[in-house]
């Protein structure tokens, strides 16, 4: 049986696609030809066979969809709160999980989630790479190659549906970035992982010389990429520069080998970012990448927000939203202070899916507009209770 990609690429419509289409109110042949494309993804492990609850269907002119991360640290490793985490954040409208867990045993936390919840999860396949590099050797920058990669299809074996990796950063946009005297430097952990490995060793990044054998496993248990930027601005005042968009060129060539070899992939995106060059962002992605779905944290809008760092990304979201983003991250009020709690990711996911309704007015019309129309008579009728 071939990938998502390759049965829609051959006219057939695979049963995850009929139902996305169902979920969207589309023609499913519409939306076959947009994953076929690569303008749509379907985040969905078929090799392991889990049902899912809500198949989620993200990219063009499709319902802007919400991500919310959750997971373990070295101050709190407890799996049970990161799965009540990961259910308060479905509750009230995320449409994916992500687990980013550092602390404790992360392959348990990994497969609990997967276990318990019945919708897509990501992970970042880097950070457990590293971790246990650390324990191992007392040090990051001490995992082979092959740790890498074992790691990577370790997850992909386990059952995760798509997969941060910090395959852009290269050894080039490295230099550029050590000129440029940025602000903030490097905030992405998993960018900072590879990037530190990457001087250590004086070599390029292990994937971005290793992306055909990634894709080559990725084919094999047809789970979508989510190319990571791991060299996105930390601060407002970092935007943009030269750094952050020669990994997004060197992004636009690996979504490009990915569609040759019939895998899902989408791009990530900043990060923190001036309100006025969100539009400008979005538009340079969907052009060079020539339509990939982008995945964006925020953008956050202004650095003085802290610790309302989820409206700030909710401006920042719905932007990005109205110029074309499809795909939105969480934010949440304790995004700089410390790991989250419950009631972080509540409100983060509220902000959020906000955001995302108000571009689904715009962006689907009358199927999102319909619950507001029905808002907006309730409250003529003064019916508080619908």
């Amino acid at each position: 049986m071939g990938t998502i990609v390759s049965e829609a690429k051959r006219g057939v419509i695979p049963d995850i696609v009929v139902e996305a289409a169902r979920l969207e109110g589309i023609d499913p042949d519409k939306l076959r030809g947009m994953v076929a494309r690569g303008v749509a993804v379907i985040p969905y492990n078929s090799s392991r066979g889990r049902k899912l609850s809500r198949v989620v269907a993200i990219g063009e002119r499709l319902t802007v969809k919400v991500n919310v991360n959750v997971g373990t640290s070295t101050d709190i490793s407890d799996p049970d709160l990161e799965l009540e985490k990961a259910r308060i954040g479905l509750r009230y409208g995320a449409d994916t999980i992500m687990d980013l867990s550092t602390g404790g045993d992360l392959d348990y936390v990994r497969r609990l989630l997967i276990k318990e919840l019945d919708v897509p999860i990501g992970t970042v396949p880097i950070y457990q790479a590293a971790i246990e590099s650390m324990r191992r050797h007392g040090s990051i920058i001490d995992m082979s190659e092959d740790d890498i990669l074992n790691t990577i299809e370790k997850h992909f074996r386990d059952g995760v549906d798509f997969v941060t990796l910090h395959c852009g950063i290269t050894y080039n946009a490295l230099e550029s970035l050590k000129k440029i005297g940025r602000i903030a430097g490097i905030v992405s952990r998993g960018g900072a992982f590879v990037a530190s490995w990457m001087l250590h060793h004086g070599r390029e990044n292990p994937l971005y010389e290793n992306y055909d054998y990634i894709l080559e496993l990725a084919r094999e248990y047809d789970v979508c990429i989510s190319l990571g930027d791991g060299l996105r601005p930390g601060c407002i005042s970092d935007a943009n520069d030269l750094a952050q968009n020669m990994e997004l060129l060197t992004v636009a060539e690996l979504v490009e080998r990915s569609r040759r070899m019939d895998v899902q992939c989408m791009v990530e995106g900043p990060g923190h970012m001036p309100i006025h060059q969100i539009a400008a962002n979005v538009a340079l992605e969907k052009a060079i990448c020539k339509g990939a779905p982008y995945y964006l944290l925020g953008p956050i809008v202004t650095d003085i927000a802290t610790p309302y760092d989820h409206i700030a990304a909710a401006i920042g979201s719905a932007i990005a939203g109205l110029a074309g983003a499809d795909f939105l991250c969480v934010v949440t009020p304790s995004e700089h202070l410390g790991l989250p709690l419950p009631e972080d990711i509540k409100q983060g996911v509220i902000a959020s899916k906000i955001a995302a309704h108000a571009v689904d007015i715009y962006r689907v019309g009358e199927k999102a507009m319909s619950i507001d129309k029905a808002m907006g008579e309730a409250r003529a009728r003064l019916d508080w209770i619908t």
